[in-house]
């Protein structure tokens, strides 16, 4: 089966009130994955997302919702742990594509677990890497 790695933008996008469209994209892909296994994230996704809806969203999501999001979605997605071999790659890959180094580091996660899509709105879309594309979900919303 293919897995797809969802950055953590998509996971943003589920709270957007003022994007309609990449809303119910990301929530179609988050129900997706969830619902036949082919999506994974990282430890970073899990951290990123959790910062964002509870610190930079007016208003911030309660601890309650934080919570929710955590148990029903993020725990269920998360595959990629942090380790030794994933920060080597991350810095190969940052020295080769000149991606920043946590945008380095969600292409390694989504590497190590043999991914072969990455969805995210912050990379350069239809890029191949080894057997990795990153594709932006939201290029047609």
């Amino acid at each position: 089966m293919s897995v797809d790695f969802i950055d953590s933008n998509v996971f943003i996008y589920l709270f957007d009130e003022t994007s309609e469209g990449k809303r119910i994209t990301a929530e179609s892909l988050v129900e997706r994955g969830l619902r036949e296994g082919s999506a994974c994230i990282s430890y970073q996704v899990v951290q990123e997302v959790l910062n964002v809806i509870t610190r930079k969203f007016d208003p911030p999501a309660t601890a309650g919702d934080a919570r929710m999001l955590l148990d029903q979605v993020l725990l269920p997605l998360w595959r990629v742990m942090p380790n030794q071999a994933l920060y080597q790659r991350a810095l190969d890959i940052q020295d080769r594509y000149k991606y920043g180094f946590y945008d380095s580091l969600i292409v390694a996660s989504a590497l190590e677990f043999g991914c072969s899509r990455l969805l995210s709105e912050d990379l350069s879309s239809d890029q191949t890497i080894d057997h990795l594309t990153i594709e932006n979900p939201f290029a047609a919303s």
